[in-house]
């Protein structure tokens, strides 16, 4: 036996165990989810409990849930930023479901298309942008004196000057087109997966049979492919109930509270008044929100997958 493969033979000897692999293969992933996600999480429900400022210069005050029930006794506070993020979340979620759908029905049905490649490479571009770079870009755009939407408004329709983000009444879903903009062609990215996912034994049969469209739809293509869609509205549930990097460069919360989402309010009352007890209690209600609606979507899914066993 060469004295080089002796020499490795203890060290190799370690991975036959199987416990022993997983143990090693897992401490790397663990030592970060603890160091970089389970300890901060702690230290930020300890913090909620207490009355903290950085700037008055007094040491932390334990005060239990006083933080809690004040921002829950706020008639102005976390409730409308919640009411205008529910909003937010419903109608960008809807809609990029129902446009990434529609996308992805229209490239999984013509894979013969020319110049389908390149399509597909221009509709995921916005979806790689940082949100930062595309609200600055679209806050150019909306722009009332000099921005590309309004002088197509007056060269096409000889409309006046239309201030977008300064208009109440339309910088919510100025923002809210944006979003769209951005994240449709995520939804389209799952839509096709979702697609790839259906045998295609059973479409040919189908289509043999000459079941209705809508038939299939519901019988063939959503049974195989439904997990897939919603861990996609999941996904987009969470991240935009989230949205921050977006809004700041384009309204910073206004004209008014127009546009003054949850995760807007935590950023203020955190990196600029450094109120870090109170802004601790409100990140762990927006934690608990986000685990509730994580549950719903997980107990969903459970649900009818269970309902399937059963049948």
């Amino acid at each position: 036996m060469p004295p080089v493969q002796q020499r490795r033979r203890p060290f190799a000897r370690l991975f036959d165990n199987r416990a022993t692999l997983i143990l090693t293969l897992l401490a790397p992933v663990m030592i970060f989810f603890i160091v970089f996600n389970t300890i901060p999480t702690l230290w930020l429900l300890g913090l909620s409990f207490y009355n903290f400022s950085l700037t008055s210069g007094m040491p932390p005050e334990f005060v239990g849930f006083r933080n809690f029930l004040g921002i829950l006794a706020s008639k102005n506070g976390i409730w409308f930023d919640l009411s205008r993020t529910f909003t937010f979340v419903l109608c960008g979620v809807t809609i990029q479901t129902v446009l990434g759908a529609m996308l992805g029905f229209l490239f999984w049905g013509s894979r013969d298309m020319p110049g389908r490649r390149i399509a597909l490479t221009l509709l995921f571009a916005p979806m790689v942008l940082t949100p930062v770079a595309s609200g600055t870009f679209f806050r150019f755009i909306y722009d009332p004196t000099f921005g590309v939407l309004n002088y197509l408004g007056r060269a096409l329709f000889d409309s006046g000057p239309i201030d977008f983000l300064g208009n109440p009444e339309l910088a919510f879903w100025a923002v809210l087109a944006v979003d769209c903009w951005m994240w449709t062609p995520f939804m389209t990215l799952m839509t096709l997966a979702a697609l790839g996912s259906v045998p295609t034994a059973e479409l040919e049969a189908a289509e043999i049979d000459r079941v209705p469209f809508l038939r299939r739809l519901t019988l063939v293509i959503w049974h195989h492919g439904k997990f897939i869609m919603m861990l996609g509205i999941l996904l987009r549930t969470i991240d935009s109930f989230k949205t921050l990097d977006l809004i700041i460069p384009m309204t910073k919360g206004g004209p008014g509270q127009t546009t003054r989402l949850v995760a807007l309010e935590l950023n203020k009352q955190a990196f600029e008044s450094f109120n870090m007890g109170w802004s601790s209690a409100y990140a762990v209600l927006l934690l608990l929100i986000s685990i509730a609606m994580t549950s719903a979507f997980i107990f969903v899914l459970s649900l009818r997958r269970r309902r399937e066993g059963g049948a």
